[in-house]
């Protein structure tokens, strides 16, 4: 018999036995373990036990779906205004997947509105990743992979809508040459280039979601300046997407002071920064953006990155 009931403390073994049944789905890192699971799930300090839930037949687990919330605007503390479905996970030999895909929504919408949302996301995507980084989607959650054709029509017919889109972008750096030319070579004479491995965070949030990780940072900045003028924020991915060389680097992000944009700043930082990893043995790179971010998409191309996938951020109005 079919039936859904929340997290107790002695499920994380059962939840990496779905995730492990679930190989062939598109975006889960695998192999799992219970210790990854508690590190980067189960292990967070606003891991609400009440908004996970799992399915069972009999007492064979089939699934779970996982609800949270995203930041606060201050980003010192999860926001119940708008709460998120995490994760969606059935196992694809299951009885009746589709009913249980709905049934595990509903109960994540319950929770959802008895908490305060009041809008519905379907799928991690940045800024709101409170769980799976490292675990979904590559170098961070960008939302339900376009692929994941399951997925897609369990939200879908729940009545979510999509918001966005997010597409990836990736590289191999083993023939990666950056560009040089005049305006290079004048940043290169203005600007002191800086690497800081294991940067500290720069707040609580970042703290809570990405602080698991091996991070490098890479600066530019005008001599005696107090703040970058640019900076790029890569993590370790491990092993890459089965067509490019390993191991693989994630941009989580890239900022470029607004005063100094369109000048030839990002495209220097991004090309020493891929020179540097690479010499350090990375062997290619991802990097995610919004579908609508027509600037970033091309200064990827610029640099030879490719899109390689695509993702859909779901939204539900209560």
């Amino acid at each position: 018999m079919l039936h859904i009931r929340p997290f107790c403390n002695f499920d994380p073994p059962a939840v990496a036995a779905i995730w492990q049944r679930c190989a062939g789905q598109p975006g889960l890192t695998q192999p799992v373990s219970v210790d990854l699971f508690e590190r980067l799930v189960f292990g967070k300090l606003y891991f609400p036990e009440s908004g996970f839930f799992l399915a069972f037949d009999g007492d064979q687990p089939v699934g779970f779906a996982h609800a949270g919330f995203g930041p606060r605007r201050d980003r010192k503390w999860i926001s119940t205004e708008t709460g998120i479905v995490c994760m969606l996970l059935v196992c694809p030999d299951s009885r009746e997947p589709d009913t249980i895909a709905l049934d595990l929504l509903r109960r994540c919408e319950e929770f959802l509105a008895g908490r305060g949302a009041c809008r519905l996301l379907g799928g991690c995507a940045p800024p709101d990743v409170p769980f799976y980084a490292g675990l979904y989607g590559g170098s961070m959650p960008p939302g339900i992979l376009a692929t994941d054709r399951f997925a897609l029509s369990a939200f879908a017919a729940a009545g979510y809508e999509g918001s966005d889109r997010t597409l990836i972008f990736r590289r191999g750096l083993m023939d990666f040459r950056p560009l040089i030319d005049r305006r290079t070579m004048q940043i290169r004479r203005t600007m002191h280039f800086n690497t800081i491995v294991d940067p500290p965070p720069r707040d609580w949030w970042e703290a809570a979601t990405i602080g698991e990780f091996d991070l490098t940072r890479f600066e530019l900045a005008p001599p005696e300046a107090e703040r970058p003028a640019a900076s790029l924020t890569v993590r370790d991915m491990g092993p890459p997407a089965p067509d490019l060389p390993g191991p693989a680097a994630g941009i989580l992000d890239l900022f470029v002071d607004p005063a100094l944009r369109r000048q030839g700043l990002a495209t220097f930082l991004l090309g020493e920064a891929f020179k540097q990893l690479m010499n350090q043995g990375v062997g290619s790179v991802e990097a995610h953006l919004s579908a609508s971010d027509r600037a970033s998409a091309a200064l990827c191309n610029k640099l030879g990155l490719r899109q390689a996938a695509e993702a859909v951020r779901f939204r539900k109005d209560g």
